[in-house]
């Protein structure tokens, strides 16, 4: 395990949601111990000094997570002009249905993140979750396909990190 970060960060950057309140450091040392523990990769983020009570967790990724999809981004992608898609013509007619099959099939939601721990006792994530091939090529969709997820509640954004740390 990476030595453990002692200094907490002075305040909450933007961007960050709220996980817990009045938490601990050593709270904070248990995600990022389950997190290693459960093969997920956890660096420092780039520029932090390695002390710095913030560190960058990726290597979870969720099948079958196409209830999470910002369908408004892509049908704002599509009025802009796409490559034609069975999926995302019934998508402009008003059913999310076959793209939401199509992302459930062959792609997986990449559950990326940054975890830290402030001196407010706040313990605080900034989420990057996207959707990517779970085999590059074997889905159809267009490449340019913005595939995002939605903006997550924080209970949801709770339950992914903890899945992500291995601890749900």
């Amino acid at each position: 395990m990476t030595p453990r970060p002692t200094r907490p960060l002075p305040a909450r950057p933007a961007g960050y949601v709220e996980l817990a309140r009045y938490s601990s450091l050593g709270r904070f040392w248990s995600y990022l111990g389950a997190a290693e523990r459960a093969g997920r990769e956890v660096t420092p983020t780039r520029g932090d000094p390695p002390e710095l009570c913030r560190r960058r967790v990726t290597g979870y990724a969720l099948p079958g997570a196409a209830l999470f999809l910002d369908t408004a981004r892509v049908e704002g992608h599509l009025e802009d002009g796409f490559e034609t898609h069975p999926a995302l013509l019934a998508l402009l007619g008003g059913d999310p249905g076959p793209l939401r099959a199509e992302l459930n099939a062959h792609y997986e939601l990449r559950v990326n993140f940054v975890l830290a721990f402030t001196a407010g006792r706040d313990l605080i994530v900034k989420p990057d979750f996207r959707f990517a091939p779970i085999v590059p090529g074997l889905g159809t969709l267009p490449a340019g396909l913005p595939l995002q997820a939605r903006r997550l509640g924080r209970d949801e954004v709770h339950v992914l990190v903890q899945r992500g740390c291995g601890l749900a």
